[in-house]
């Protein structure tokens, strides 16, 4: 424990409320009612609870990826990329959806879609610099190709994420795609993809923005760009 750094004791605390989390989910899916009472206030169904524990326990594993990765292929990942990717998991689906932000926290979505679109884009940045940095690699990249790589990248993956949300929301009768009201009337039209769209659009905004910053600092060879940077072992 004396050994782990900052990031690993933000990760390790993360990994702990998540852990709590999934055992409190696990005991309200065996209370929770199958089916929404004929009358008074809607509750949460033991589908909503089974999907929880889908996510929780999805978000463990994502967070564990990282030093999977780092340890087979031998190279470290920065400290601020890895805080950004594990402040995601937690705000996304601890605050997010354990804690219902989605739902209290006016434009908790957008803010998360605008903050992954640049934590994407850092990570399209740090794997263009170690295929720079490895020594099999013959052709270095320049500055536009990594930007425009980078954002690519999070838009790609910003846009699977809808196709995430648009398969659950079929299959489990979700509304994470905010297709309908609270109350269950479905939107029509520009307002049914509405939610959809400024998703994508805060995605390519957040892309864009750490695009440009990156581009900037790799072509003036600024030395912050190295926190960007995946460092391996010796």
């Amino acid at each position: 424990m004396k050994g782990l750094n900052w990031t690993q004791w933000v990760a390790l605390f993360i990994f702990v409320s998540m852990g709590i989390s999934m055992i409190v989910t696990i005991f309200e899916i065996f209370t929770a009612p199958s089916v929404q009472p004929a009358s008074g206030p809607k509750v949460t169904l033991k589908s909503d609870y089974i999907f929880l524990l889908v996510e929780i326990i999805l978000g463990i594993i994502i967070l564990a990826l990282p030093s999977i990765i780092s340890r087979r292929f031998k190279f470290e990942i920065p400290g601020l990329v890895y805080l950004m990717f594990i402040v995601f998991l937690y705000a996304s689906i601890y605050l997010g959806t354990i804690q219902q932000f989605y739902s209290n926290v006016p434009h908790w979505d957008k803010i998360l879609h605008t903050f992954s679109g640049a934590m994407l884009g850092a990570i399209g940045f740090s794997f263009v610099s170690l295929l720079n940095a490895n020594e099999n690699v013959v052709l270095k990249m320049k500055p536009g190709f990594v930007a425009i790589f980078s954002f690519c990248f999070a838009v790609t993956l910003g846009a699977f994420w809808e196709v995430y949300e648009y398969t659950f929301d079929a299959i489990l009768n979700l509304n994470m795609q905010r297709f309908a009201l609270s109350n269950g009337t479905p939107l029509v039209g520009r307002a049914a993809l509405e939610d959809t769209m400024t998703d994508i659009i805060v995605d390519i905004i957040g892309a864009l923005v750490i695009a440009i910053i990156g581009y900037v600092a790799l072509k003036k060879g600024r030395p912050w760009m190295k926190q960007f940077e995946f460092k391996r072992k010796k």
